[in-house]
């Protein structure tokens, strides 16, 4: 079998040039950046109000003037989602740390006995996983990676970070709310740990900011379903939290899309303050109406 010379096909009449990435010569490539008009391989590829730009235009656009932001607020043509990056890195880390001494597990995971001595477990458990069950970090990271990064190039990072933070929380504080919390019950002193009710509130993100644009979801959707039932039928897991995470994105996303709408972006700010509120005070309305724990080490 033999082959055209390079950048040229031979369609029995003139050679014809075969447009390739000038950043990746060795690609072919059909699709034209809509600004420079060159060639664009997918890599090279960033997603524009119509069409695709390329890196080159992209960066350039960014020197020139004010960057351009995307509906919700977040930097449009940003390359990677490098706080959902940092946090897999956390959680990968701490897992790993859990791996090799018992005292890192010790040290994060939240209890209901120890949430008034050590209130800063409800976060932190969110960034450790099951040291015994891999298979609870990989699910739990390659779920934020899918949508972790679509909705903090959508968001932007400081909004991300937000919504990550809070529906992690309401997933430990509504884990807690079905717990009992007296030190002489041993179940208080049962702990928790893993990004499900974080990964949940994602979730529920995207399905409410995609339906605010007119996006199918219906695959999220029966992602949720299934973990749902696999909550309710598979030992150890928290559906609690899953459910409080989910409550908690689904607010927040919804308070993202109305300040959109009404051109109000502080209105997602003060909803994202307003259910970190509400969390907190379920915490400690819970801690209220029940004895007071003491702090002793795990078993």
């Amino acid at each position: 079998m033999s082959q055209p010379p390079s950048g040229r096909v031979s369609d029995g009449g003139p050679d014809t040039e075969v447009p390739t990435c000038p950043r990746h010569p060795d690609r072919v490539s059909y699709i034209r950046c809509q600004r420079c008009r060159r060639p664009v391989c997918p890599e090279c590829q960033r997603s524009a109000a119509v069409g695709v730009q390329c890196v080159d235009c992209i960066r350039q656009q960014a020197k020139g003037g004010r960057p351009q932001v995307t509906v919700f607020g977040g930097r449009a043509g940003s390359d990677r989602p490098y706080l959902t990056i940092a946090i897999i890195a956390i959680c990968v880390a701490v897992w790993l740390g859990e791996l090799a001494s018992p005292r890192v597990f010790q040290e994060v995971a939240f209890a209901p006995a120890l949430g008034t001595s050590e209130p800063w477990r409800l976060i932190t458990s969110a960034f450790a996983h099951s040291p015994h069950q891999p298979m609870h970090i990989i699910f739990n990271m390659l779920a934020l990676w899918i949508v972790g990064g679509y909705l903090e190039r959508m968001l932007g990072w400081a909004r991300y970070l937000a919504l990550y933070l809070v529906t992690a929380l309401a997933g430990s504080v509504t884990w807690l709310l079905f717990q009992p919390v007296d030190p002489s019950d041993p179940g208080a002193w049962v702990p928790v740990v893993g990004a499900s009710g974080a990964v949940f509130g994602l979730f529920a993100a995207v399905i409410v900011l995609n339906r605010h644009l007119g996006r199918e979801s219906s695959s999220m959707i029966a992602t949720i379903g299934i973990n749902a039932v696999i909550g309710f039928v598979v030992p150890n897991v928290a559906w609690e939290a899953h459910l409080g995470g989910l409550v908690a994105g689904g607010l927040l996303a919804l308070a993202i899309a109305a300040s959109r709408s009404r051109g109000k972006p502080a209105l997602a700010w003060v909803a994202i303050v307003a259910v970190l509120v509400i969390v907190l005070a379920l915490g400690v309305a819970k801690y209220a109406a029940s004895p007071a724990p003491v702090l002793i080490p795990f078993a």
